[in-house]
């Protein structure tokens, strides 16, 4: 039997997020050969595995008496996944045999093994629907639990399940945009549509009408709420949302990261979408601008923990160690950004993050140490129990009703001094 190049990729990019604790932005060339519909498969079945991997393991632990090498071991994660979720159970078992058969002698001795715990997964389906979302890793989850509570946290969770969809930023007419597309015109001005749409299919992409930008993501640009010919630097700006909201709304921007890389896909963005921007790859702790600011948005680096329901790998790749050394540079940035301000300037501090070390906290020690005053948050379409003493905090359990929004934390400062 031939081997499905999908479910090998997948395969391979799960023991690179499970064992190698490599994301899969590390891994995007593990897609590379892929036909795209193949691609388009390959992501879906990883996401879908990584997703909902604690359910998996439990629809598989009354079949094994012990732990499966990791080689064969993703192979019945991934089968499950599709058994579970309505995949035809006779072509899911002759596809994992076969790849565990293609696994040389780490796996081909284990052929009989899979046949028969996947035909018993198979007849334990209906099981499925009752399993709980999987919980986050014990280090963030102890985290949030002190942060928002048993509850809050068991939201979140269901909706990290339940994925995202796809949300997009107009550069024009939101309203006559979202009716174009059949998308849902979100109350703070963001476009939805269901997770799975082709994004470079649907119209308006090649003329740059739009972009792919997540609802949350897109409130931070609208609470520093550009003037036409303000002298603007987005900091931290790559893939670049921001830096396009920033120049349609007519600013001088100078958008500023430390990844050339990254980079690049802004400069695509910009071109795409007919916008201008003074683009600067160097490292914000050492670069000095030619003159001050009338505002700053900093979108600064951190353990992207608000983005798990897009990205599940995350919580499998990052650890506690890591995300503590993401705290000092936090407030590095903030010192920075505050001294290339204007007085009177504004700053926009903005986090991915569920953590309030990266959110909360950041700005009540900012405020301790420079003279600044918090801006109301105002914005057309929030939620009044998204507004903290500090700012803006979402969380992925917001609006479940509309599916959700990606987790962060906002805060506008001005600077007196």
């Amino acid at each position: 039997m031939s081997i499905d190049l999908a479910r090998r990729a997948a395969c391979a990019l799960i023991v690179g997020v499970t064992e190698d604790r490599q994301t899969l932005a590390e891994q995007a060339g593990g897609l590379d050969g892929l036909s795209p519909p193949e691609r388009a498969r390959a992501q879906r079945l990883t996401l879908g595995t990584l997703r909902n991997l604690g359910r998996v393991e439990a629809m598989l632990k009354p079949h094994l008496r012990k732990a499966p090498p990791a080689d064969l071991r993703v192979v019945l994660w991934l089968a499950t996944y599709e058994l579970c979720t309505g995949a035809p159970p006779h072509g899911v078992v002759n596809a994992a045999v076969a790849l565990v058969r293609s696994g040389g002698r780490r796996t081909e001795g284990f052929t009989g093994l899979t046949n028969a715990v996947l035909r018993k997964v198979a007849e334990d389906t209906a099981r499925w629907e009752s399993l709980p979302p999987p919980a986050l890793p014990g280090w963030l989850r102890g985290r949030l639990m002190s942060a928002w509570g048993k509850v809050a946290v068991q939201r979140m969770e269901a909706a990290h399940l339940l994925g995202a969809p796809l949300d997009l930023t107009a550069k024009g007419d939101p309203v006559a945009l979202a009716e174009e597309l059949g998308a849902e015109l979100l109350p703070t001005g963001s476009l939805r549509l269901p997770a799975g749409a082709q994004v470079t299919d649907l119209p308006g992409y090649a003329e740059g009408r739009w972009w792919v930008q997540d609802a949350a993501a897109a409130l931070p640009a609208r609470v520093l709420a550009p003037r036409a010919g303000e002298r603007v630097l987005d900091l931290c700006a790559a893939p670049g949302g921001k830096t396009l909201q920033l120049a349609a709304a007519g600013a001088d921007v100078a958008a500023l990261d430390i990844s050339e890389g990254r980079l690049a896909r802004l400069h695509e963005n910009l071109d795409r979408c007919g916008l201008r921007a003074r683009v600067v790859a160097a490292d914000a702790l050492e670069w000095e601008p030619e003159a001050p600011f009338d505002a700053i948005l900093l979108d600064a680096p951190c353990s992207a923990t608000g983005t798990i329901r897009r990205h599940p790998d995350l919580p499998f790749v990052k650890d506690a160690a890591g995300i503590k050394a993401l705290f000092p540079l936090q407030s590095a940035l903030i010192d920075r950004a505050l001294g290339w301000l204007k007085p009177g300037g504004r700053l926009v501090y903005a986090t991915c993050s569920l953590l309030p070390e990266e959110g909360e906290r950041q700005i009540e020690a900012a405020m301790a140490r420079h003279p600044l005053r918090l801006a109301p948050m105002t914005l057309p379409g929030i939620e009044p129990d998204w507004v903290v003493p500090t700012g803006l905090r979402l969380r992925p359990d917001c609006w479940p009703e509309r599916g959700g929004v990606d987790g962060f934390f906002i805060a506008c400062v001005y600077r007196d001094s």
